[in-house]
This record gives structure tokens, sequence and C-alpha cells, in this order.
């Protein structure tokens, strides 16, 4: 699955960071970003359902 993280819509609310965090970590400037290009954790796909803002795609 590859995994992204749309900085514009990204709040930094960091759930996905700890739902997943062998995928996602939160960035210096305060935003999510995807450590890793593709994964097949499922952890990836239920943080991308739990964003609020919708900015992780995970295809």
């Amino acid at each position: 699955m590859k995994v992204s993280v749309d900085k514009d819509a990204c709040i930094g609310c960091g759930v996905c960071a700890s739902i997943c965090p062998d995928v996602f970590e939160m960035d210096d400037d305060g935003k999510a970003k995807a450590l890793v290009a593709e994964t097949d954790l499922e952890c990836a796909k239920e943080a991308a359902e739990s964003c609020p803002t919708g900015a992780i795609t995970v295809e």
C-alpha cells in the first residue's frame, strides 16, 4: 500500500502517529509525515480512517 500525507490538510493532531508509529511521525513543523512510502501494516489504514481531516491517503 502506498502511504502519503497531505501537509496542507494535516492539522497536526497526532492521531496517526499514535495509532501507527512505525509508519507516521510528527515532523518539525508539527505536521504528520509518512516514514515509509509503502507499507503492508494494517494500522496505516486505521490511521487514515481516523484522521479528522482526511489528510492521509493509503492506496
